[in-house]
């Protein structure tokens, strides 16, 4: 009425255990076969079972899939090839056709088909004329025709303006600031400061303002000049202080005209000069002060002569407008220098001159 134990497989250490009847022992046996532990070895046992055929099977699916590889790249070497193979039939082929075909071309039909392109050409090119006289004569065409002639003078203009002040800074402004520095100076650096200010960064900035509209120019029928008012507008505080410093300008040169004769003599030894091309130097001093409205009426035109969807038609109408505000400033500051203007005028038609006239509190009334 015994039984005994074992946790190893070898059946080694195992442990006895006795029952009072053979009844009793079977009892504790069956119990212990359907116990979890029991249960659990068996489980084990199965799964390592299935564990060793899956491995198996993938072992052999393994072997399988690598054969394959093997033979897929060998099918597509193959399939490269045929493609090669194929490419070069096929330009044979071309060759072939093309070959025939022109050995099937009489010298008839040769001169057929020249005379059907001639045709055709001819057709194109009567099209294309129709095509390009409707445009010509359409008001689409007359607009822009009349804005390229704007932006022309425009660019004209410029470079004639900067010449003129080119003028004014080689004969005018840098003769007198150098007299300024000698040992006798007709006037000092102050005074040609009053009367000249800022003249030399005017002609710096339109000449960046023209070489801009040059280069334009340059890549004509594109030529957009919106982004070169807006640098331009950018700098507007310098004509600003030129305006504002032009009556002080004028009055500073009156009065050395009448009081400084070494002044004078500097003055007429400037405008005998060839390169001043017959232009006083109140003459370039004024031209600033006409360049912003010529701006502002160039503007207007040419936006009276722009289509409403064009690309640059807001920034034209933004720099007019600013133009115009600044153009309102000059206007109320000018007006006192116009009979500064009037007076010398009238002092230079004068054959001998006339100091009266010089007298910068005076006005002129009626001419």
């Amino acid at each position: 009425n015994c039984f005994s134990i074992s946790y190893t497989r070898d059946g080694r250490n195992a442990t006895e255990f006795a029952a009072e009847s053979e009844n009793d022992c079977q009892i504790w046996i069956e119990c212990i076969q359907t116990c979890s532990y029991n249960r659990l070895v068996s489980l084990k046992e199965e799964l390592e079972q299935k564990y060793l055929h899956l491995s198996q099977v993938y072992e052999s699916e393994a072997k399988t899939k690598y054969q394959y590889l093997q033979q897929v790249e060998e099918l597509s070497t193959e399939v490269r090839e045929l493609r090669r193979e194929l490419s070069r039939y096929r330009r044979q082929h071309h060759l072939l056709r093309t070959k025939s075909i022109a050995e099937e071309d009489t010298k008839e039909l040769r001169k057929i088909k020249k005379v059907q392109s001639l045709c055709r050409g001819w057709l194109y090119r009567q099209r294309w004329k129709r095509i390009v006289e409707e445009y010509i004569r359409s008001p689409h065409a007359e607009m822009m025709r009349k804005r390229n002639n704007i932006i022309f003078n425009l660019v004209e203009s410029e470079r004639e303006y900067v010449h003129q002040l080119e003028i004014l800074v080689a004969n005018y402004v840098r003769p007198f600031r150098m007299a300024a520095s000698s040992k006798k100076p007709p006037i000092t650096h102050e005074d040609a400061n009053s009367i000249f200010l800022n003249s030399e960064i005017i002609l710096f900035l339109h000449q960046i303002f023209y070489k801009g509209l040059s280069k334009k120019l340059e890549q004509w029928p594109t030529f957009y000049t919106g982004d070169l008012f807006d640098m331009f507008i950018s700098m507007l505080h310098i004509y600003l202080e030129y305006v504002r410093n032009h009556h002080y300008s004028l009055q500073y040169s009156l009065e050395f005209k009448l009081s400084n004769t070494d002044f004078n003599k500097l003055l007429e030894r400037c405008e005998r000069k060839s390169s001043c091309e017959g232009l006083t130097l109140e003459t370039l001093l004024v031209l600033p002060m006409n360049r912003i409205p010529y701006y502002i009426i160039t503007l207007a035109n040419c936006l009276s002569h722009t289509p409403h969807a064009h690309v640059e038609r807001e920034k034209l109408e933004q720099a007019k407008t600013k133009l115009e505000e600044l153009s309102k400033i000059m206007h109320d500051e000018v007006s006192e220098t116009e009979h500064i203007r009037a007076n010398l005028a009238i002092e230079r038609s004068i054959a001998e001159g006339c100091d009266v006239l010089l007298d910068v509190n005076q006005i002129l009334c009626r001419q």
